[in-house]
């Protein structure tokens, strides 16, 4: 099921990633260009739980499907993180953290599915709820300013954000010990 609702709901994340990028290229107004950019970051994040959604209620829940989702919600989030950190709204050590993680857990998924381990990293409520906190730091931290004129988003962004990587490397740590019986087997 390569071309489904939901399917088609997971490309669109993919496809905003160089579109909330652009956003920052826009020789419109600075505030102009965070409110579009959170907008966009904000109805592309909630495609995430609609596709899943969708693919359950539509009956069109696919292999491919579920390859893609995580896929898309990665490039998503580290591509808006890099931008933050360019933008100097991140810090250059909150960036390493999630992408390494995401890279890491990545390929012990891959490597524990070729061994037939998959179910010991599979998806937790502490990766979920890293997921939560990095969704709502980012369009805090792309929107840098006083959200109906009184709370500061890039201060709250910026808490948020470290959160998230104190969750990211406890969602590794938490991954990593499951996989590590698996792991001890197969070295020795």
């Amino acid at each position: 099921m390569f071309f489904t609702i939901p399917t088609i709901m997971t490309w669109a994340r993919i496809v905003a990633i160089p579109l909330i990028v652009g956003v920052f290229y826009l020789p419109i107004e600075p505030t102009t260009r965070n409110l579009v950019a959170t907008v966009m970051f904000v109805v592309f994040a909630a495609t995430d739980w609609l596709d899943g959604y969708l693919a359950r209620k539509l009956n069109q829940v696919s292999s491919f499907g579920a390859f893609l989702d995580p896929v898309a919600d990665k490039f998503l989030v580290c591509a808006c993180v890099l931008v933050l950190v360019h933008l100097g709204r991140a810090d250059v050590f909150v960036a390493l953290i999630i992408i390494g993680r995401e890279i890491a857990i990545s390929a012990l998924r891959e490597w524990m599915a070729q061994i037939g381990a998959s179910k010991s990293v599979a998806v937790h409520l502490v990766g979920k709820l890293k997921t939560v906190v990095q969704m709502v730091a980012i369009p805090f931290l792309l929107f840098d300013g006083l959200l109906l004129g009184v709370i500061n988003t890039h201060l709250w962004g910026v808490w948020l954000i470290w959160i998230a990587a104190l969750m990211t490397v406890w969602s590794m740590v938490y991954y990593l010990q499951k996989a590590l019986p698996e792991i001890r087997a197969r070295v020795k």
